[in-house]
């Protein structure tokens, strides 16, 4: 049975083209499922926002259960991304309008970091999914990286009418390539024997920086290993 958050989420969806994620879309989607006022909004705290949030999520969670091993068989990295992005997108294609309504939402100085945030748990989900075990600063980079190429290609799928949304899909690819020619000179940098030596401290001071641990850090933005500051959780 579907609980009372999916029921108003799903009566929201009918409401938030006309009125956005605001509280008239919130309270007429109570009324349509007929739940108590109260219950309905302490499962949304914020009201609208957090009704947004709940639409973000149970898109990502959708694209995570699609991205199966078998899905991802014999794919490259940068495949495995490119078809972890299309396929979220994919997914919301009958709901662009609430995409683009959520868009403007956080757009607005007071969402902002709720808007990042998301876009960040996207891109973690992304390169959890497709394996990644990065502990080090990499886990950072990667996931800044994605967030980036992952608002550019909404933006622009948003306004794609193209058949077959083609022309986001090419503007996707063009945007991986950038994302790979960077991780190319990134590992020349390295190995260059004129950088090498200036990358010395900047690369053993990254390397201090771990991954947020696993057993309860999933709010903290980071921290450093032992011996560098803040201890390992």
């Amino acid at each position: 049975m579907t609980d009372l958050k999916d029921q108003i989420l799903d009566a929201a969806l009918m409401h938030v083209v006309f009125d956005g994620w605001s509280e008239a879309t919130l309270s007429a989607a109570i009324a349509d499922v007929g739940a108590d006022a109260g219950e309905a909004r302490a499962l949304f705290p914020r009201g609208p926002v957090d009704l947004a949030l709940a639409f973000h999520r149970r898109g990502d969670d959708a694209m995570v259960a699609a991205l199966t091993p078998d899905a991802l068989a014999d794919m490259k990295i940068r495949e495995k991304i490119t078809h972890a992005i299309r396929l979220r997108l994919e997914l919301m294609d009958q709901h662009k309008e609430a995409v683009r309504r959520g868009t403007t939402l956080f757009a607005l100085p007071i969402h902002a970091g709720d808007g990042a945030k998301a876009l960040w748990e996207t891109a973690d989900k992304i390169w959890t999914a497709i394996g990644d075990t990065s502990e080090d600063f990499n886990w950072y980079t990667k996931r800044m990286t994605l967030s980036g190429v992952y608002s550019s290609v909404v933006l622009y799928w948003l306004g794609d009418h193209s058949d077959g949304h083609e022309a986001t899909w090419a503007f996707l690819d063009r945007r991986i390539e950038d994302v790979m020619r960077f991780e190319k000179f990134k590992a020349q940098a390295r190995d260059s024997k004129v950088l090498k030596p200036l990358m010395a401290g900047p690369e053993w001071l990254l390397s201090q920086i771990k991954a947020p641990s696993k057993s309860g850090m999933a709010d903290m933005p980071g921290h450093w290993g032992r011996g560098g500051g803040q201890e390992e959780g």
